[in-house]
């Protein structure tokens, strides 16, 4: 059994799809299988996959269909046959190390999964910028190198980032928990964190920056196409992981401003002509917790105010046009409010120096 399997899903990626392989084969421990799975690319990332498989014995290429991101994990996790799995993503880049570090971490500690820092590369500014989304300091000061699960780091379960890639996972863990991606959905990784996080019994940090993120325009999470809708369905399926796992009630606050906070956001950046698309759908969602009294009642009452505006005003409105509006003069009354604060409290000051 080789040490480590890495996943690859790939579409049409061939700008960047060399030095992500290249971070992979180079990989200091070599004991690995390197399973790359072309999701009917249109571009030439086949034939760069084809000919680094010629090259190299521990590759092997599937070609299907596009079937989205989910698909094509799913089917690598499927092949896998290593001790551990990693999940890797074909834009970006793996420090050399990355892969024996984090198998002889989890050995060393006898983990289901470890979780390791990330550091994100913006293409557009051509830097690198550590931010604490991916390197998670907050919960890399509170365990150390112990071994923990999810019950010992109840205020830090939505401090961890989803991103499969900062993590190695034992395959034997995600087989017997029957754990996959959700197919046809962008924003999938969410689903499978939580699942992964709940499941586990053993779980390690390992403090070291061993993955370059890329940031660029047509990245998935900055398209503002319609994919965006996505997240309302994923948002659900968060729910029911939740739900299924006995934790709903203890994280509901935080489950909350998910449905509210987060799914504004996605709808604040989809392109304006998507934008009646999304609204209708948040709607319809939004709706399904109003019909149901005692869920609402709860629910308003643990919303802060601005958030219980959104709610509100999205049941109120009946095209995004009057929403939008409803949410723009809420925001300036605040901003007027903040304004006149400030001229209250400075204006004693005024009238103390005119006395003087």
């Amino acid at each position: 059994m080789v040490k480590v399997s890495v996943v690859i899903p790939v579409y049409n990626v061939e700008d960047f799809l060399g030095e992500c392989l290249d971070s992979i084969v180079n990989q200091t421990l070599e004991d690995i299988e390197i399973i790359c799975v072309n999701d009917g690319s249109p571009d030439n990332s086949l034939d760069i996959l084809n000919e680094y498989a010629s090259r190299d014995k521990r590759i092997t290429v599937i070609d299907q269909e596009n079937g989205g991101h989910a698909v094509a994990t799913n089917r690598g996790i499927d092949m896998a046959q290593g001790e551990y799995l990693f999940l890797m993503d074909s834009d970006d880049i793996l420090d050399l190390k990355a892969l024996e570090l984090a198998y002889n971490r989890c050995i060393q500690k006898n983990v289901d999964f470890v979780i390791f820092q990330a550091i994100n590369y913006y293409m557009d500014k051509d830097e690198l910028i550590e931010e604490e989304n991916y390197s998670m300091n907050a919960l890399a000061d509170y365990v150390g190198e112990s071994v923990f699960n999810y019950r010992d780091i109840r205020d830090y379960v939505f401090d961890i980032t989803v991103t499969p890639w900062s993590k190695l996972y034992n395959r034997k863990f995600i087989e017997k928990n029957n754990i996959r991606f959700p197919e046809g959905l962008v924003f999938d990784d969410n689903v499978f964190f939580y699942d992964v996080l709940f499941a586990a019994e053993r779980i390690t940090f390992l403090r070291k920056h061993l993955f370059k993120r890329r940031w660029y325009p047509t990245s998935s999470t900055r398209a503002g196409d319609l994919r965006f809708l996505n997240y309302i369905d994923i948002c659900n399926l968060i729910w029911d992981v939740f739900t299924r796992y006995g934790e709903f009630d203890y994280y509901k606050d935080e489950l909350f401003d998910k449905k509210v906070s987060t799914v504004y956001y996605w709808y604040k950046n989809i392109k304006p002509e998507f934008k009646e698309t999304f609204f209708k759908e948040m709607k319809k969602d939004y709706q399904k917790l109003a019909d149901d009294e005692k869920f609402l009642k709860y629910f308003l009452e643990n919303l802060d105010e601005r958030k219980t505006k959104i709610f509100e005003s999205v049941l109120e409105s009946d095209i995004h046009e009057e929403f939008d509006l409803h949410m723009e003069n809420y925001e300036l009354e605040k901003e007027n409010a903040h304004l006149k604060d400030l001229m209250d409290s400075s204006i004693p000051k005024l009238v103390k120096s005119k006395l003087r």
